[in-house]
C-alpha cells in the first residue's frame, strides 16, 4: 500500500478524533487497521472502511447536534 491508500484507510480514525466522545475512537481505529491489513482483498477492506466511516459519521453528527 502506498501513502495515499494508507491515508484514505485512516480517514475513519481521523474523523472520529473530531467527535465529542471518545467511545468512537477505538472502533474507528480498529476499522482503519483492518482496512490496511485487508488491503490485498479489496472487498473486505471496503467493508471494514465503510463500517469505520459509518461509526465516525454518527459520532461527528452527534457532536454537531449537541452544539
Amino acid at each position: 500500500m502506498d501513502v495515499l491508500q494508507i491515508s484514505v484507510a485512516a480517514l475513519p480514525f481521523l474523523v472520529s478524533l473530531a467527535s465529542r466522545s471518545s467511545k468512537a475512537i477505538a472502533p474507528c481505529l480498529l476499522a482503519s487497521i483492518f482496512t490496511v491489513l485487508l488491503g490485498e482483498e479489496p472487498h473486505r477492506a471496503v467493508l471494514a472502511w465503510c463500517v469505520g466511516v459509518l461509526i465516525a459519521a454518527v459520532a461527528l453528527r452527534e457532536r454537531l447536534r449537541a452544539t
